[in-house]
């Protein structure tokens, strides 16, 4: 709200500036995923940057909460607890190297965020998640880049795996050798 397009390029009304910003990577890998991200806000006249830095220099920034824009994996179970604390709640919203990488304050999520914690039950706990993910999408916190369905694994074939696959994922730790 308050930009418009002119001569190509998204504008805010009231300052006059460009709507821009800055997408910081530590990994020359993930500009095979930003780069097209760039190309189309550059076709809704939105200027963006992408600026690769090591590794060292990345987590500073980070811990600082000094970037616009990260490429991030918030890791998630199949039973959400506490660390919706460390991703979401207000608690965390300005302590340096915490994983609320967004700056997420609002006290809906953080009652939200301790009824998943306090679920009593399963069932109970599903219904909590699916209102904290409901108010979380409206949010617009997080833009996905991609999700895989599969797991992908190069192995040798010495090595030998249970038949069933957790619903969770392959669990390398699971896996034997018979020689």
């Amino acid at each position: 709200a308050g930009y418009q397009i002119k001569n190509g390029k998204m504008i805010h009304q009231e300052t006059g500036k460009p709507l821009a910003f800055e997408i910081l990577l530590f990994q020359k890998s993930f500009e095979r995923v930003v780069l097209p991200f760039k190309q189309n806000l550059g076709k809704l006249g939105i200027d963006v940057s992408v600026r690769l830095v090591d590794s060292n220099q990345y987590v500073q920034r980070v811990r600082s909460f000094d970037f616009d824009m990260i490429t991030q994996v918030l890791p998630q179970s199949d039973s959400p607890g506490n660390e919706q604390r460390d991703y979401w709640h207000s608690s965390n919203a300005d302590v340096p190297g915490s994983r609320n990488f967004m700056g997420v304050s609002d006290p809906v999520i953080d009652e939200l965020v301790n009824m998943v914690i306090q679920a009593p039950d399963r069932e109970e706990l599903v219904r909590r998640v699916h209102a904290l993910d409901r108010v979380l999408l409206n949010g617009h916190y997080v833009i996905p880049h991609w999700h895989l369905r599969k797991d992908r694994v190069a192995y040798w074939n010495h090595l030998k795996r249970p038949a069933n696959t957790p619903k969770n994922g392959i669990d390398l730790n699971n896996w034997w050798t018979e020689r």
